[in-house]
């Protein structure tokens, strides 16, 4: 796993962050480094996922990244019934996706697709859809459009699993738990300058709801059912299922 150090060295900062080549490379250990509790949540999501899956369906990873999920799903699903799909707007993501794959005996496994969510993308036949850490990066005025879409394309008793940064109703409450979370990147060896420069980076490109804003995205949709299942400071696993 090559080690990130991409905010040392970035010029250019506020709202520069792209799902480029550099990224792709040291993607794999900024998601460790910066997402609390990383390794348990791809264990709730394939837990998750093992209790929704139905025979002869599709289940979808949206924003698969560089197919970490996929893997881990491929290893728990059975081969026949079950056909496994990654949709990414990166093609060097998806390029670091396959060379994970092959290495992992699960290639054959999968179809991946590029795909942009902020212009059009396919899902049917699905008993899951699974977005971690990926709706916060999607134009707010299509997450209806997407959000919907997904909705159409699950089977009744489907479920969408996903993970988001989200913020808090209280402004006070915001501050603490956005310092924790630097309080947790900075014991993961980034400094405040790396932390500073990735936060501006991201500005005007990953824009967060609250817990509620969600929910209500999803009833709007159509989702009768809707309940978190992972809380940490500022990061929320939200579950929601097609009645």
């Amino acid at each position: 796993m090559a080690k990130g150090a991409l905010f040392k060295t970035m010029k250019k900062v506020k709202g520069s962050f792209t799902f480029d080549e550099k990224t792709a490379n040291v993607f794999d250990d900024m998601l460790t480094r910066s997402v609390p509790f990383y390794s348990e949540i791809q264990r709730m999501i394939v837990e998750l996922t093992k209790s929704f899956i139905c025979n002869k369906s599709n289940v979808y990873d949206i924003g698969c990244s560089t197919g970490t999920t996929l893997i881990n799903l491929a290893k728990i699903i059975d081969k026949k019934q079950i056909r496994l799909i990654g949709i990414d707007s990166s093609e060097a993501m998806l390029k670091r996706a396959r060379e994970k794959l092959k290495r992992n005996n699960a290639l054959n496994r999968c179809v991946l697709i590029n795909a942009d969510l902020n212009q059009d993308f396919e899902v049917k036949n699905a008993s899951v859809v699974i977005m971690n850490l990926t709706l916060q990066f999607i134009n707010p005025v299509k997450r209806d459009f997407v959000v919907s879409k997904i909705f159409n394309g699950l089977r009744k008793n489907g479920c969408l699993i996903f993970i988001e940064k989200i913020l808090s109703n209280e402004a006070k409450f915001n501050r603490k738990f956005v310092g924790f979370y630097h309080d947790f990147k900075m014991r993961n060896n980034y400094s405040k300058l790396e932390i500073s420069r990735k936060r501006e980076a991201l500005e005007n490109v990953l824009i967060p709801y609250t817990y509620d804003e969600n929910v209500r995205l999803l009833k709007k949709s159509g989702f009768k059912i809707v309940d978190s299942f992972f809380r940490w400071y500022n990061f929320c696993g939200i579950i929601a299922v097609k009645k």
